[in-house]
Formats: structure tokens, sequence, C-alpha cells
């Protein structure tokens, strides 16, 4: 007779619900490094994104280094990549940028500063970038991230490896923006980022027009941020490998400068 038989019934039905069952409890896989899913909010729908800054290298692009010209979109960085040998797992744009598609901020790539930091206060035709505070998303040389007002990321004086700046601030030390209006009704399809903590980058899109106001608030009382930054609006958009893209109509957007990217290694 096979050593089955002697087990008692019980004790053989308790074996064959721990091989259904899987690892145990303990031995579950870890987070996942890039976590993409949809997150509702006061009605409203929006595509987050997670970053493990220590097991996933995020970094900014902005021209092809063979030809020196934009990559201006999403879909043409991913196909850069390809060529490359690189599968784009993540992007998204970067901020505001000028009339002639450069960052209008400080803009850092791979540790060189492409652009300087802009200090310069109410300028119309900077729109979104001059409503005060407006602010810097860094990483930094040691792997770690935040998001600043532009003042204190020039106080600090801390060069980084990868920033691109932006504005306004959505949320400055666990406060909304005060220039927001709770029921504004200027609705736009909106992309923002923070750092929760110091190895997370957190990014979110709107899925459909909404107000200043209810996008802080998205990143303060839901996604746990005491800083973010606002990115940019109508033609912001996300990509996420397997997933597709989020965020604004194709139809509206227009190619970017900086561009936030992911690569498997």
């Amino acid at each position: 007779m096979s050593a089955r038989t002697f087990l008692p019934r019980a004790l053989r039905g308790l074996a064959s619900m721990l091989l259904l069952a899987g690892p145990l409890a303990g031995c579950a896989p870890s987070a996942q490094a890039l976590d993409s899913r949809e997150v509702q909010f006061d009605g409203l729908a929006f595509r987050v994104v997670r970053i493990d800054l220590r097991r996933e290298a995020l970094s900014l692009r902005w021209r092809d280094p063979d030809t020196g010209q934009p990559y201006g979109d999403i879909d043409t960085l991913r196909q850069w990549g390809e060529a490359h040998g690189k599968r784009l797992l993540f992007a998204a744009n970067a901020g505001i940028y000028d009339r002639q598609s450069a960052p209008l901020g400080l803009y850092v790539e791979d540790g060189k500063t492409l652009v300087p930091l802009n200090l310069a206060h109410g300028n119309p035709a900077s729109g979104n970038f001059s409503l005060l505070p407006n602010g810097v998303f860094a990483i930094y040389p040691d792997g770690s991230a935040a998001v600043r007002t532009s003042a204190d990321f020039k106080a600090d004086g801390k060069p980084a490896r990868w920033a691109t700046q932006s504005g306004p601030m959505l949320v400055v030390g666990g406060k909304l923006n005060p220039q927001f209006v709770d029921g504004s009704s200027s609705m736009k399809w909106r992309s923002g980022v923070c750092a929760p903590n110091p190895h997370e980058a957190v990014f979110a899109v709107s899925e459909a027009p909404v107000n200043f106001h209810d996008f802080a608030r998205l990143f303060r009382d839901k996604l746990g941020c005491r800083d973010a930054l606002y990115l940019d609006g109508s033609i912001s958009q996300v990509y996420v490998d397997g997933v597709g893209y989020a965020g604004a109509p194709a139809f509206m957007v227009k190619p970017y400068a900086g561009i936030f990217a992911v690569f498997s290694r």
C-alpha cells in the first residue's frame, strides 16, 4: 500500500487544501516595483502609478542622443527604446514648456543641467507655471526623490541627477495651494507627481476634467502626499506597458518636451 493510505482522512484533506492555496502568507510576493491602477476619488477616476525607486530607474528624456532631436511623444521614445533593446515600462510628460518646445523651468538629465532654475514671477505668458509657488521634482545622486518649492530647492543647494520644474505646487507641507478655489469651474485633464517617501514616486493623471482644488485633494487626502507638483493640463497622458495610455484624449495631445521614463533593465 502507498504511504498516502496511512494518512488519516482529515490530514489528507488539509494537505490538499495547502497545496491548492499556494505559498503561506508569510511567503507572499512583495509589492510590485511599478504599480499601476485606477483610483476613484470623489466620483472621478484617476490613473495612479507608484514607482519604487530602489528597484526601478526613473529618468528624464528630452532629445534622442543619436540625433539631438526631441522625442516629442511617448510612442517615439518607446520606439527608440525598442531599437536599443529596452522596453518602455512607464512614461509621462514631465512638465510645462515654452513656445520653443523647451522646458520652461529647471531641467536636469543625468546630472547635466540643460535648462536653469526659473524664478521669474507673475509672467502671464507662463500660464500655470506662474501660479506661485511653483516647484521641482528631483531625484538625487543617492536615489532619493523629493518635491520642493522652487525657492526651497534653490535654498537646499543640493545637486540633482534628474529634475524638472513645473507649477503650480498642488500641496505644500500638507496644505493645499491657497490659490485653488473649491468648486472652481476650470476643468481640465491634469497630471501631477509627488514623493510620499524618499524611495517612491507617485504619478497621477485624471481620466476626465478636474479642477485644481480637487486634483490637489487627491494627492493629499487619497495618496498621502505632503508635497505634490502639477505637471500639465489638457495634453497630459501616462503610459504603462501592458496597460496603454491614460489621461487626455489622443486628439488633444501635443508634442512634449521632457518625458519621464522607466525602461526595462
